[in-house]
């Protein structure tokens, strides 16, 4: 007798997948959106929680951008998915190093 262990669903979008969270199944959108007004504070994680499982283009204070789709907000940082131009990579951003940031 032979057992086979039932499939696994497949992960949602930023829901654990069978091994840890998953991305976007898409590309980000094609271009690049404007900037918001830069505010001299450091990104609110209230606001940030507001793009949760969205699109959202980042500009940080270093100067670097891309897409990014955020799936947990800390007190201090958030994390998700970095769009790289070929694929989503997983990784973690302090809220302090943001400047400014849209979603979709």
């Amino acid at each position: 007798m032979s057992f086979f262990p039932p499939p696994s669903p497949p992960g949602f979008p930023g829901q654990p997948g069978p091994t840890g969270p998953t991305g976007p199944s898409s590309p980000p959108p094609g271009f690049i959106p404007q900037q918001p007004a830069v505010s001299p504070l450091a990104v609110d994680p209230g606001a940030i929680a507001g793009c949760l499982f969205r699109n959202t283009y980042v500009w940080l204070v270093n100067r670097n951008q891309f897409w990014f789709y955020p799936v947990f907000v800390g007190r201090t940082s958030v994390s998700g998915f970095q769009w790289n131009g070929r694929f989503w990579v997983y990784t973690g951003l302090s809220l302090q190093s943001i400047q400014s940031f849209t979603c979709f």
